[in-house]
């Protein structure tokens, strides 16, 4: 696999190194030994489906709270997202950050989210499959999002005619209001 660090630290691209042939190629997804030499989590607790039907479906942002927080190894294996992770975690340097990667069964690629982030993605082509493999157990108490369009986080969505958006993700509050008073940067 082919581990490309992205600009939030500990979040990393991870493409599956093809071994071609005239039948097509193989590659590995996962591997819990080269995750863990790359000093990332190698823990599975579980692995996750989203199906999303139409072309502009956007779900996030999504995380889980401590002591529940979740790394994620995100892929779309059919159609294609545009996936936006948020870096929220307290001494890191990008807090407050965003990134966004285009993921497709054309590319293959995937995600590693490590814990503290927000994650969402918004569907670019209809009938758009998502796998999640977690490290952590679903814990339904520790369920939290942020706001998709905060205008402090500013991400720039891709600009689709029709969105399709839960009455839950557009409730949930913006990243200034889920960041404690005594955490919060300096003005």
């Amino acid at each position: 696999m082919i581990f490309t660090e992205t600009e939030l630290s500990g979040a990393f691209v991870v493409e599956p190194e093809r071994l071609a042939d005239t039948r097509g190629f193989f590659a590995r997804t996962w591997c819990a030994e080269e995750f863990e030499g790359m000093g990332l989590n190698p823990g599975l607790a579980q692995c996750s489906t989203s199906f999303n039907a139409a072309r502009g479906t956007l779900r996030g942002l999504h995380y889980q709270a401590a002591p529940h927080a979740e790394t994620k190894l995100v892929r779309c294996t059919m159609g294609s997202i545009f996936d936006v992770i948020v870096d929220l975690r307290a001494d890191s340097p990008t807090r407050g950050k965003w990134t966004a990667v285009v993921l497709s069964a054309e590319n293959r690629a995937m995600i590693y989210i490590p814990e503290g982030f927000a994650h969402g993605f918004q569907t670019l082509a209809d009938d758009s499959e998502v796998f999640y493999q977690i490290s952590a157990f679903y814990a339904p108490e520790a369920s939290r999002g942020i706001r998709w369009d905060d205008p402090d986080l500013a991400i720039d969505w891709p600009q689709i005619e029709e969105c399709v958006i839960s009455e839950r993700d557009n409730a949930f509050p913006l990243y200034r209001d889920t960041i404690p008073l005594t955490d919060r940067p300096a003005a």
